[in-house]
């Protein structure tokens, strides 16, 4: 019989250990593909994005690497000023 039938993906995941590191990257990827979409709406290069929040493109491309959790709320301010938008964080 399988024990996680019946049970939901954040139980397996919590269950393994790993769900706050796959809460984190899902939350990451998510951020990345807003970035993405505004950035395209506004036809922002990368290169103009990071002169224009006056950082190195390799910079802006940690900020913007799915992978990479590790950012501060600073950076990502900076972001969200650099492309004209409000940073909004919130708890559910």
């Amino acid at each position: 019989m399988n024990k996680y039938s019946g049970s939901n993906f954040d139980d397996f995941l919590e269950e393994e250990g790993i769900f706050d590191d796959v809460s984190a990257k899902a939350q990451k990827r998510l951020l990345a593909l807003q970035i993405a979409d505004i950035m395209e709406d506004a036809n922002v290069t990368k290169t103009a994005l990071a002169h224009k929040m006056k950082t190195s493109r390799s910079q802006l491309d940690r900020l913007l690497d799915p992978e990479n959790t590790s950012i501060t709320l600073e950076s990502l301010d900076n972001l969200a000023n650099a492309v004209n938008k409000r940073l909004r964080i919130e708890f559910a």
